[in-house]
C-alpha cells in the first residue's frame, strides 16, 4: 500500500475514482498501523525492561500513520477555498518521509518484539534446566512425581515457544537443526521418565545410573543447540558442514569449471586442482569403508583417476586459450569442460548408488529388529551371557548404521538433509549404548517391571529412527532425480482438525486398477513437469528473487500432489489435495500479476508474446479453483474431482514450462538480468534435454516405472461422503 502511494503518478486530471482510491489506501495504512501499535504497546506493558524503547517506536509509527492519512485526505480538493491544504498531490516528499519513518519505526518494534521472544525462550530453557537439576537429585518416588509434573509443564511451554520459532525461521539449515533438537527433546522426555524411575527403584545399579546420566546429558546438549540457533551463535559443527559433503564440493567445482566459458582468468590452476583433491579425499570415506562393495570401490577409484586426467587435459587447453583465443581452441575448451563435468557427474552417480544401495540393504536386513527382541527376552530371563552376546551384535549393527549415515550425508544433496543425516548418526551413536545399559539393568533385575518398561522405551526410539531412515532415503533419492530437495512445509497445508471438520462423515474407498493407473500416470506427468520447472528456476542465481520463489513454491505444491498419487507426503486425504489445489490456484493468479510486472522491465518485440501467454494463467487457475471448491458425493464423483484437479494443475505447470525459458531469453536480449542469471548451458545439453522432453509423453510409463508406482497408489486414502 505504501509503495502504491509513493509510485502514484501525478496527472493534471484526476478522476473521482482515483481520488477515492488514494484516500482509501491512506486510511487503510493508518488503520493497520493503529492495530500494529496496539499490539506493540501491549507487549511493552508486559516487558518493563524494553517498555521505554517500545513505546518510542510505537509513537513514531503512530505519528507516521496519521501523517499518511492526512496527506491522502483528498476531500479538500473538491473545495477551491482549501487550496492551502497540503496533500499527496501538492507535497509528495511528505509522503516519502512519512513512509520512511513508518518503515523505520515498524522495524524497531519488530526487532524489539524479536528480542522479547528470544528472551522468553532462554528463560523457558533456564526453567527446564533448573528443574532437571532437581530431578537428578531426587531420592524418593513421591518427590520425583511432584517435580516431574512441573518439568512436564515446562517442557510443553518450551516446545510451543521453539515450535513457533522454528516456523518463523527463514534459513532452511537452521530450521532443520531446530527440528532435530526438538525431536531429541521430545523423545528424551519419555526416556528421562523411565530411566529415572528405574534408577530410583534400583539405586545401587551402575548400569541404571549410566542409562539415566546419558539421557540427561543428551537433553542438555539439545537445549544448548536450540539456544545457539535462537541467538544465532555459531558452532564448530556448523562451520565444518559445507566442507564435508562431497556433493557440495562437486557442485562448486563444476560451477568454477563452467565459469571458464565466460572468463578464462577468474581463477587459477592451483585453485581448481585443490578443489578436486579435497573432493577425491572425501571419496576415501567410501573406498575405505568395510561396507562398500568391491564393485563400487573399483568404479569410484577408476572415476577418481579419470577425473585427474580430465583436469590435466582441461589445464592444457585452458592455458593455450589464454594465450591465443582461436575458434578451434575455444571449441577444444568447450569439449574439455564438458568431459570434466561429465566425469564429475558419473562420480556423483556412483557415490549416490554406493550409499543408497548400502542403506537400502541395511534397512531391509534390520527391519525385523531381531537383536532388540532377543535383548528383551534374554533380559527378562536374566541371562547375562546371552545379553553380552546380543549387545555385541547391537554394537555391530550400530556401527553399520552410523557408517550408512555418514555416506548418505555425502550424497544428501541439500544442507537440511545433511543435517538430518547428522541427527540420525548421533541418534544411533547415543541410543545404542543406552539400549545396552537398559538391557543389562533388566538382566540384573529380571522381575523389575520398571526396568522392562525402560528397555522398551529405548528400543522404540531405535525402531523409530530406523523408520525415519527409510523416509530420509526416499527424500535423498528424490533430490538426486532432479528435485530441488528443500521440501517446503506450507503453513496453509491442512492440519488435523483444522480443515477436516467433517471427517466422521467420510469413509475411505479403494480405486480399481484402471483408476489407479490413470491417477499414477497423471502423477508421473506432474512429477516430470515439476522437475522441468525446477531446472528452469535453478538457472537464476538470485534464488531470493520473489518471482523465482513464487514459481518454486508452486512447483513444491505440485510436487506434493504428485506424492499424493503415490500415497506419500503431507497430503493424506482427498480433502487435503483439494485444499492444496485451491492454494495452488491462488498462487497462480498472483504469479500472473508477477509476470505482468516482470514484462514492464522489458523493451523488446517478445514482450507482447509474454503478456499473451501469461494471461492464460488466470482462466486456468480460476478453473482449478472452481473444480477444487465443487462438492463431490460418492466414489465416482470424488475420483473425477481428483482427476480434474491434477489435470488442471498439470496444465498450469505445462504453461510455466513455456513461460520461464521465454523470460530468460527476453532478459538476456534486453541485458537486464545479466547479474541474476547463470550462463546459458551448452548447446549439447540443451539438445539432449529437448530430445528427452519430446519423447517423454511416449516413454513416461517405461522411463519412470508406472507399474511400480501403481502399487503406491493403492495406499492413497480416497474419501467419499457417506
Amino acid at each position: 500500500q505504501i509503495t502504491t502511494l509513493i509510485n502514484h503518478k501525478d496527472k493534471p486530471k484526476r478522476s473521482d475514482k482515483t481520488l477515492q482510491a488514494i484516500q482509501r489506501v491512506g486510511q487503510a495504512v493508518n488503520l493497520a498501523v493503529a492495530r500494529f501499535v496496539t499490539v506493540g504497546e501491549a507487549i511493552a506493558d508486559e516487558n518493563h525492561e524494553l517498555k521505554a524503547e517500545m513505546n518510542v517506536a510505537c509513537i513514531e509509527a503512530k505519528r507516521a500513520g496519521e501523517t499518511i492519512a492526512q496527506l491522502t485526505d483528498v476531500a479538500s480538493l473538491y473545495h477551491p477555498e482549501s487550496d492551502s491544504h497540503i496533500t499527496i498531490f501538492t507535497d509528495k516528499t511528505g509522503i516519502v518521509k512519512a513512509a520512511r519513518l513508518l518503515l523505520s519505526s515498524v522495524t524497531k518494534v519488530l526487532v524489539l518484539a524479536d528480542r522479547i521472544v528470544i528472551k522468553q525462550i532462554i528463560t523457558s530453557r533456564n526453567k527446564v534446566i533448573a528443574t532437571m537439576e532437581q530431578l537428578e537429585k531426587v531420592s524418593t518416588f513421591q518427590e520425583f512425581v511432584q517435580i516431574f509434573s512441573q518439568f512436564g509443564n515446562e517442557m510443553v511451554e518450551f516446545a510451543h515457544l521453539t515450535g513457533d520459532r522454528q516456523n518463523d525461521l527463514k534459513d532452511e539449515k537452521k530450521k532443520a537443526r531446530m527440528a532435530a533438537s526438538r525431536a531429541v527433546l521430545e523423545k528424551c522426555t519419555m526416556m528421562l521418565l523411565t530411566a529415572s524411575k528405574t534408577c530410583l527403584r534400583h539405586p545401587d545399579c551402575e548400569s541404571a545410573r549410566i542409562n539415566k546420566d546419558g539421557v540427561f546429558h543428551q537433553m542438555r546438549l539439545a537445549l544448548e543447540q536450540v539456544i545457539e540457533i535462537v541467538t544465532d551463535s555459531r558452532s564448530n559443527g556448523e562451520n565444518e558442514l559445507a566442507s564435508i559433503s562431497i556433493y557440495s564440493g562437486i557442485r562448486v567445482f563444476k560451477n568454477k569449471v563452467e565459469g571458464l566459458r565466460e572468463n578464462l582468468y577468474f581463477l587459477s590452476k592451483e585453485n581448481l586442482s585443490t578443489m578436486l583433491e579435497v573432493i577425491l579425499e572425501h571419496t576415501e570415506d567410501f573406498t575405505d569403508s568395510a561396507y562398500t562393495s568391491h564393485e563400487h570401490r573399483e568404479h569410484i577409484l577408476e572415476l577418481s583417476k579419470q577425473a585427474k586426467m580430465e583436469l590435466e587435459q582441461l589445464f592444457s587447453v585452458w592455458m593455450q586459450a589464454q594465450n591465443q583465443k582461436t575458434k578451434d581452441l575455444m571449441e577444444d575448451l568447450e569439449v574439455a569442460i564438458l568431459k570434466m563435468c561429465q566425469c564429475m557427474n558419473e562420480l556423483k552417480r556412483e557415490l549416490h548408488t554406493a550409499a543408497t544401495s548400502l542403506a537400502a540393504d541395511l534397512l531391509k536386513y534390520h527391519t525385523d529388529h531381531m537383536v532388540l527382541k532377543a535383548l528383551k527376552i534374554t533380559g527378562v530371563e536374566g541371562n547375562l551371557e546371552a545379553i553380552a552376546e546380543y549387545t555385541c551384535k547391537l554394537s555391530e549393527q550400530k556401527e553399520q548404521l552410523v557408517e550408512m549415515c555418514r555416506l548418505l550425508r555425502h550424497v544428501s544433496g541439500t544442507e537440511p538433509l545433511e543435517i538430518t543425516c547428522i541427527h540420525a548418526e548421533d541418534t544411533f551413536q547415543v541410543t545404542g549404548p543406552q539400549i545396552i545399559s537398559a538391557a543389562e539393568t533388566l538382566a540384573l533385575h529380571p522381575s523389575s517391571k520398571i526396568a522392562k518398561e525402560n528397555l522398551e522405551v529405548f528400543c522404540e526410539a531405535w525402531e523409530s529412527q530406523l523408520s525415519d531412515m527409510s523416509t530420509l532415503l526416499r527424500e535423498i533419492n528424490d533430490v538426486f532425480e532432479g528435485r530441488r530437495g528443500e521440501k517446503r512445509v506450507y503453513l496453509s497445508l491442512p492440519r488435523p482438525g483444522k480443515h477436516n471438520t467433517n471427517l466422521k462423515a467420510l469413509k475411505p474407498v479403494k480405486l480399481d486398477t484402471e483408476e489407479q493407473a490413470k491417477i499414477a500416470k497423471l502423477g508421473l506427468e506432474l512429477h516430470l513437469l515439476t522437475c522441468e520447472v525446477d531446472s528452469e528456476t535453478e538457472k537464476w542465481e538470485d534464488q531470493e528473487n520473489k518471482f523465482v520463489q513464487r514459481v518454486q513454491g508452486m512447483s513444491s505444491m505440485a510436487y506434493s500432489m504428485y506424492l499424493f498419487t503415490r500415497g506419500e507426503g503431507l497430503l493424506k486425504t482427498t480433502q487435503d489435495l483439494f485444499h492444496q489445489a485451491e492454494i495452488f490456484a491462488t498462487e497462480g493468479t498472483k504469479l500472473a500479476s508477477a509476470f505482468h510486472d516482470f514484462s514492464d522491465q522489458l523493451h523488446d518485440d517478445g514482450k507482447p508474446l509474454l503478456l499473451l501467454e501469461s494471461e492464460k494463467l488466470i482462466p486456468m487457475c480460476q478453473q482449478l479453483q472452481i473444480t477444487a471448491k465443487t462438492s463431490a458425493q460418492g466414489k465416482s464423483a470424488t475420483f473425477t474431482k481428483v482427476d480434474a484437479c491434477i489435470q488442471r494443475t498439470r496444465n498450469v505447470m505445462t504453461l510455466l514450462c513455456q513461460l520461464l525459458p521465454l523470460c530468460c531469453r527476453l532478459l538476456r536480449k534486453n541485458r537486464v538480468g545479466n547479474s541474476c542469471l547463470k550462463p546459458a548451458p551448452p548447446w549439447k545439453e540443451n539438445r539432449a534435454q529437448t530430445g528427452t522432453n519430446a519423447q517423454c509423453s511416449e516413454r513416461t510409463d517405461e522411463m519412470l516405472g508406472l507399474k511400480s508406482l501403481e502399487n503406491h497408489v493403492t495406499n492413497t486414502t480416497f474419501l467419499e461422503h457417506g
